[in-house]
């Protein structure tokens, strides 16, 4: 009975996909980034493959309350929004933070957390940076896509305070210490944390901002939501949030607070649906209108991309072109060690390689963080390039350069004359397309802080919860940098076939 059960239920799923949907009603999807780390999710230590975190509890509140089994699914931090949208989760949650706009295009529990955004500073500075307005000219941390992001962007404009932004909670406070910036602002919860881990800094007491943690579900998922909002509300009332915290060692007193506001008016969590509806109709000018404001911060961002690639580029053929002499002409001891080089740096990550340059060197050395990046992509691609050459060295017939030197040709000069302008034709090619694959190859220098095109991309499209639009004005822009790029290869291709 038990296999033609089995057999019976395949057939459905099979012939039938909307049921297997319908037979997931047992299982609450939550989706999180347990790369955010403690207290909201993370990997347990113990157990790597389960997650733990104060997150990770209200999810199983949840569930518990729904009558549901939890289980979780990893997003990007960044991607929750559009993950909620699709569907690819029943409720979002790893330290969401409520805001007018996302109330606008998701579902949204009530809030379960209120926390306040603090400015971090060095013990040295404590009476010297008091507030954003101190900090003119001088470079403060976050993370990006934040209210924290959305107050130092604010502060750019009327304070002059340069904002830079991490993929995580934990490098802003140990650059803060090595004095790679000079302040860091996030709520409450990150900043105890990072002041923990790293003597020497203080948090000011004044408060920049307060805001607060929500559940997020996709826009037509009202009714469970409301649902959540019902068992939610009832762990405020018997204590259950309340042990929640405590257990996570963040409970304060501006909780029963937020509770009694919430537990007092029903009416204003969730929204009127009258406002989501009249939100609704304005979303898509909010777009454009967003897609407006961020286009100067995306082509200065593209700038810094094309300086950045071009830098990168010169470095690669520079450092691929000595080190292809080097292995086609230099003694063995040499040959072995450029062979070795080039074998390393193309048999690990090029983020591995930026990690190094920038956060693991900073014992030894603080590299900035455009020199950082302009070395690791240069180094790595000269690896690529020096393949490259090697092989158009080695592609030049050897008959031509027997009678360079029947003729008296040095060894420079047949370099020079005979086999370097033969050789360039046969890789210029390659090389463009490496110039382009090192100009999208550039995205992944954000994650030592340099916000070029696709980060800024990034923090656009997670703040207006789609990727349609920033994604377009993306491809476009790297489009334009790239067609002409190859236009003028193909150009010199040309001119060089007949010379």
């Amino acid at each position: 009975m038990t296999f033609r059960r089995s057999a019976v239920l395949l057939s459905i799923a099979l012939l039938w996909p909307g049921a297997v949907k319908a037979q997931s009603g047992l299982v609450l999807r939550w989706g999180g980034d347990a790369e955010g780390g403690a207290p909201y999710v993370e990997a347990d230590p113990n157990d790597p493959s389960r997650v733990v975190g104060f997150d990770v509890e209200v999810a199983q509140l949840l569930a518990a309350g729904l009558e549901r089994t939890p289980r979780f699914i990893q997003v990007g931090f960044t991607s929750i929004d559009a993950a909620a949208a699709r569907g690819d989760f029943d409720v979002g949650l790893s330290g969401i933070e409520d805001s007018p706009p996302r109330r606008a295009r998701l579902a949204v529990t009530v809030p379960y957390y209120e926390f306040r955004e603090v400015l971090t500073v060095r013990s040295s500075d404590t009476d010297k940076y008091r507030s954003l307005s101190d900090l003119r000219g001088h470079r403060v941390a976050t993370l990006g896509a934040t209210l924290a992001y959305d107050l130092l962007v604010d502060a750019q404009g009327r304070d002059g305070i340069i904002p830079v932004t991490y993929e995580d909670d934990v490098h802003p406070y140990s650059d803060l210490v090595l004095g790679r910036v000079d302040a860091v602002v996030l709520d409450a919860i990150l900043a105890s944390r990072g002041v923990r881990r790293n003597e020497g800094l203080v948090d000011q007491p004044a408060p920049l901002a307060v805001g607060h943690y929500v559940g997020i579900l996709g826009p037509g998922q009202t009714t469970l939501r409301d649902r959540m909002n019902a068992v939610l509300r009832d762990a405020m009332r018997d204590g259950r949030l309340e042990a929640i915290f405590k257990r996570w060692d963040v409970w304060n007193e501006d909780q029963p607070r937020l509770y009694a506001r919430v537990l007092a008016d029903a009416s204003q969590y969730p929204v009127a649906a009258s406002s989501l509806a009249a939100s609704g109709t304005v979303a898509a000018a909010t777009v454009w209108q967003a897609a407006t404001r961020y286009l100067p911060a995306l082509l200065r961002a593209a700038v810094i991309t094309v300086i950045l690639s071009c830098l990168s580029m010169a470095l690669a053929v520079v450092i691929g072109a000595l080190i292809a002499s080097g292995r086609v002409y230099g003694a063995a001891p040499l040959r072995v060690a450029l062979t070795g080089y080039v074998e390393i740096i193309r048999g690990t990550p090029l983020l591995l390689q930026l990690f190094v340059l920038y956060f693991g060197l900073a014992a030894f050395v603080q590299l900035p963080a455009f020199i950082a990046a302009l070395l690791g992509l240069g180094l790595n691609y000269a690896a690529y390039e020096s393949e490259i050459y090697r092989g158009a060295l080695e592609a030049v017939p050897p008959g031509q350069l027997d009678a360079a030197r029947t003729l008296g040709f040095s060894e420079r000069q047949i370099l020079v004359l005979v086999r370097a302008p033969q050789a360039f034709r046969l890789a210029l090619a390659p090389m463009t397309n490496d110039f382009v694959a090192l100009l999208k190859d550039s995205s992944l220098v954000s994650v030592i802080t340099v916000v070029e095109l696709t980060k800024e991309t990034s923090i656009f499209a997670a703040n207006i919860g789609s990727w349609v639009v920033p994604g377009m004005m993306c491809a476009a822009i790297y489009l334009a940098m790239s067609l002409p790029l190859a236009r003028i290869a193909r150009r010199i291709e040309r001119r060089l076939a007949h010379t």
